[in-house]
Order: structure tokens, then sequence, then C-alpha cells
């Protein structure tokens, strides 16, 4: 049973506590902490007050902070990952791989971006005597100093890798923090707090809230001591969460909506982009923001590239993600299930024609018997049109749409047309005119021949996909206030 983290202490909840439900087969996983209001705001207090002293520590003490709680996190590597296969229905391998491994990997990165240089000097200017005063040559440093208390507002699909990307830039840069986790799989952020602690950071510096009430998001972004919000989700909440900042405009990083066009040209290795493609089936079970959902495709390679995808969904094995050789998991609520396949339908009701998938998957949970568990079979739209909802609005699952086009600028104009603008993809054996249409794309990211991406890059959207970069030094960046300096000489 996890309680709240607040001043370094572990605090009761005053809501109580709530089942956490293993999404593959309904069983309770664990009880998570409901915070109050009152709870949130002693948090951030508790951040605020813990804020002078930790700005000022030494950057090889964070450093050195952040690598041990990184040791910390390996040595409990096993029951973490197990942890976060549970409560969140990735298979076992995306949830050592790609969930816990990355949470160790971030925090390795920031000790080493603690010690990043935050200084730089400017070229010296020479003025002449005026009102400003005497003739002179003026120095001037930009200096990065830390924002302040920030309140990090994570995602469900990785309870990991998502708060550990904001927690340790934050801490690096001398901020503190208050993490309010999503309210699904919450469980993992608190063992986090717990490598944190064993790590010896001060009290008050990661302060840990949750609950399934609106009031305790609420209260993370509308607390007078917030000095900026690092919110991942959706572009709805996005909106709602500016509009309260903008009040005392505090800061923002924002990772919102995707619905990522993959522009398949005729002259592209189509097995490779069917690869690519075909990680929205079974990463997350489609689940991720950046995933290549909304397939554009040039006409004369439409037939045998939806002929390759619908392959390719049908030898995705569904299953209950402990089990060996699944590939499929659940997604992460009966709510959410239900969303999704209400999205199918009204794909079929648009005029869209399912190519495969469709329908629920029964499932065997790991023994337990079956019909229980939140899945969705992979599934594969065809006959789309830019202007149905299907294709346009995030459905967040593991379904893909495909629109034909005819032309280059079609194809801009179509992977361009919409709200969002996250990572957007381009597969094409002409790398001058791959780079030449990812040049014209309005989107953060865009992927050539690749939905790899590199680490060090910046990551965030354009439109309503977000405000801000971070990942790499950009973390460092996003959690930081640029002050100039200057002196005459």
């Amino acid at each position: 049973m996890s309680r709240l983290f607040i001043g370094g202490e572990w605090v009761e909840p005053a809501g109580g506590h709530y089942e956490v439900v293993d999404p593959a087969d309904e069983s309770v996983v664990g009880l998570a902490p409901e915070a109050s209001r009152e709870q949130v705001y002693e948090a951030a207090r508790a951040a605020r007050e813990a804020f002078p002293a930790w700005s000022r520590t030494r950057p090889e003490e964070r450093a050195a902070i952040l690598d041990r709680a990184a040791d910390a996190i390996q040595r409990a590597f096993e029951p973490w990952a197990e942890l976060a296969r549970a409560e969140t229905g990735a298979p076992t391998a995306i949830a050592r791989g790609m969930q816990v491994a990355v949470g160790v990997a971030r925090f390795r990165r920031y000790a080493r971006g603690a010690l990043e240089p935050v200084e730089k000097g400017l070229a010296p200017q020479v003025t002449e005597a005026g009102p400003m005063g005497a003739a002179s040559v003026l120095g001037a440093l930009e200096l990065r100093q830390p924002v302040g208390v920030v309140s990090c507002i994570t995602s469900y699909n990785n309870p990991w890798a998502n708060p550990a990307g904001k927690v340790a830039p934050a801490l690096a840069m001398g901020n503190t923090v208050v993490v309010k986790p999503a309210p699904q799989d919450p469980l993992s952020v608190f063992k986090m707090a717990e490598a944190l602690a064993e790590a010896g950071l001060p009290p008050g510096v990661v302060n840990v809230v949750g609950g399934r009430a609106v009031a305790v998001g609420e209260a993370a972004v509308d607390s007078p001591d917030v000095d900026m919000v690092s919110f991942t989700g959706s572009t709805a909440v996005g909106r709602r969460i500016a509009e309260v900042c903008g009040r005392s405009m505090k800061r923002q990083l924002m990772e919102l909506g995707g619905k990522g066009a993959a522009i398949v040209f005729e002259d592209a290795d189509l097995d490779a982009a069917v690869r690519g493609i075909g990680t929205t089936f079974s990463f997350y079970s489609g689940q991720i923001c950046t995933a290549p959902t909304r397939v554009l495709v040039h006409r004369s390679v439409h037939d045998a590239l939806l002929a390759r995808l619908a392959g390719y969904a049908s030898h995705l094995t569904v299953g209950h993600p402990a089990d060996r050789g699944t590939v499929v998991g659940p997604v992460i609520s009966a709510a959410h299930r239900d969303r999704v396949e209400s999205y199918v339908e009204l794909g079929r009701k648009e005029g869209a024609r399912v190519v495969a998938g469709g329908e629920r998957p029964v499932v065997g949970p790991a023994g337990k018997g079956f019909g229980k568990g939140f899945y969705v079979a992979p599934t594969l739209l065809a006959d789309c049109t830019n202007d149905m909802r299907v294709v346009r609005e995030e459905i967040f699952g593991p379904v893909v749409v495909v629109v034909p086009f005819d032309t280059e600028e079609e194809a801009v104009a179509l992977a361009n047309d919409s709200e969002f603008g996250l990572l957007s993809y381009v597969w094409s054996g002409d790398v001058a005119r791959a780079f030449r249409v990812a040049r014209q794309l309005r989107a953060g990211g865009v992927g050539v021949n690749t939905i790899g991406r590199n680490m060090e890059a910046p990551f965030g959207g354009f439109k309503q996909s977000g405000v801000g970069r971070d990942v790499g030094s950009y973390a460092l960046h996003a959690y930081s206030e640029i002050q100039s300096i200057v002196w005459t000489t």
C-alpha cells in the first residue's frame, strides 16, 4: 500500500486508497494513495522551502545523487519491471527494456547533464557616450538559472521513462519538483521516489502525490508555489492547464497529442515501411503519441502496402503480457478499450473498410482464464479520406488508417492538414526527395526511412502537439531561465 511522499516523509493520504488494476487480467496490482488538494499544496510548499538550498548545491553533488538513484533502480530492476508490466499491461520485454531501463538511462544522462556548462560569454560591445553614460566596453554573460518549483504531471503509457525524463533534468538544473503520476499506473512512480530517497536527495526536493480526483491534478497546476508545469498527455487537458498557467505566467513544457503522418512514396522499401508503421499495432498497443498512425501512400503502391500491413497485423500475437511470444498486450483500461472500439465503429460508419482486426480478441491471460483484460485487436482501416474523424483525431490505440495520394505536393498537403504536429515520417528511396518533403512538414520531428529516435535531438510538437522542447541538453534548457549579466570593462 503506497503513501504520498511529501517533504522527505511518507505520508498517509487524506483520501484513502484506490485499487490499481492489471489491464491484462483485471486483477488488483496494489493500492494507490488518493491525495487531497491541501496535501498537493503541502507538497508544493515543501518543494518551495527546499528550493533555495538545492538550487545552490554544487553540480557535482546533484550529479552524484542522480547517479545513485540510477544505481538504486538498477538494484531493484526485476521486481520493478514486473510491477511496471502489471500496472501498464506492457509486454515483459517492453516493461524491462523501454520502461525501467530507460528510466535508469535518463537518470544517468542527467547526472552528466548536471555538469554541463550553464554560462556562456557573449562578445563585448563598444558603446558611445550618451544618455546611458560614458563611452565604455560592455561585457555580457548568458547564464541559465533554475526555474524554481516544477510540477511534473506524467502520462500512463510509460510510468518510468516519462517521469524520469522530467524529474532528472529538472533536478540536474537545480529545480525542486512535485510529481503527479497518472492515476492508472502510479505505483512505479512511488518506487522512483524510493530510489531518490535512498540516493540521499534532501527532503522536499522531490515530492510525489497522486489520485484519481480531478482536484489533485488541478492543485498541482494552480498552487501558488508552482513556477512551471511540465505535462505529458492529451491536447484537451493541455489546453486547460495552459489556461491556468496563463493567469500567473507560469512556464510550461507540454508534450500533447499526435496523429503522425507516415508518407510512403512509390520508390520506398515497402517492407521497411511496414515494419515501422506496424509498431503502432504492437508498441504499447498504439498508446504512444509518436506512432505513425496516419499512413499516406502513393496510389501506385497503395494495394501492395495495404496487403503487407494486413499480413503484418495478422501475424502479431495478442496475449497476456507475461506470456512468452506476446507482441500486443492490452490497452490501459476498459474505458479506453471502449473508446478505441468506438473509433473503429465510427470509421465503419464514415465509410472506411476494415482490412484487419475490428473485433475484440478473447485472450487467455497467463493461464488465469479467458475473457478478462482490456484487449484490442490490431486494426487496419482502408478507403479513408482526410475529412474522416478516424483520420483527424488521435485514437491512441492499435489502429492505422490509410489514405492514398497521387503527387508529392498532395502528400505534403494531406500530412499538414491536421491540428497535430508531433512526429511524422517519410519513406522514399530518393533521399533528396525525402529530406525535401521532411522540411515541408509541420511537425516537431520527422523520421526519414526510420521510426528511430536520436535521444539527443530536440523533442516536441508544432501546433496543438505541444509547447517547448526536451530530451538531451534541450531538457536542461527547458527547465531553466536565461539571465543576462552585463558589466563595464
